[in-house]
């Protein structure tokens, strides 16, 4: 799982990197500026998330374990439902989306709340 989770965060930081020079390149001047901050703030958590994903490659070689797994994919989760529904709000302007956005950032926390739990429960690797 620890390549899976470099992989997936690496394309996601990519991703994110794309999403923030979309904005600020391609999307200036066709949304709003209430728009762009909302679009801005999804690209943010979208690249905090990815280096996130990074830190669980790392910790499934130190603590493999379920609870590791878990946040990897509840990280993963929370870049889509969190970040995507920003992303989306952003350019339709559906204000319905934003009911999916405490979803993924629920995802986030209890992902940081499993990778806390398994770094306490496991001990190091002799």
């Amino acid at each position: 799982m620890d390549r899976t989770f470099f992989v997936l965060g690496s394309v996601l930081a990519l991703l994110g990197i794309l999403a923030g020079a979309f904005a600020a390149h391609a999307l200036k001047g066709h949304l709003s500026a209430h728009q762009l901050d909302v679009w801005e703030t999804g690209a943010r958590y979208h690249l905090y998330q990815s280096l996130a994903l990074l830190a669980v490659a790392w910790a499934a070689t130190r603590w493999p374990s379920t609870a590791v797994n878990l946040a990897g994919w509840l990280f993963v989760a929370g870049v889509i439902l969190f970040s995507g529904s920003l992303y989306l709000l952003a350019v339709t302007n559906v204000k319905a989306l934003g009911a999916i956005t405490p979803l993924g950032g629920l995802c986030f926390l209890v992902g940081w709340g499993s990778l806390a739990t398994a770094a306490w429960r496991r001990p190091p690797p002799v």
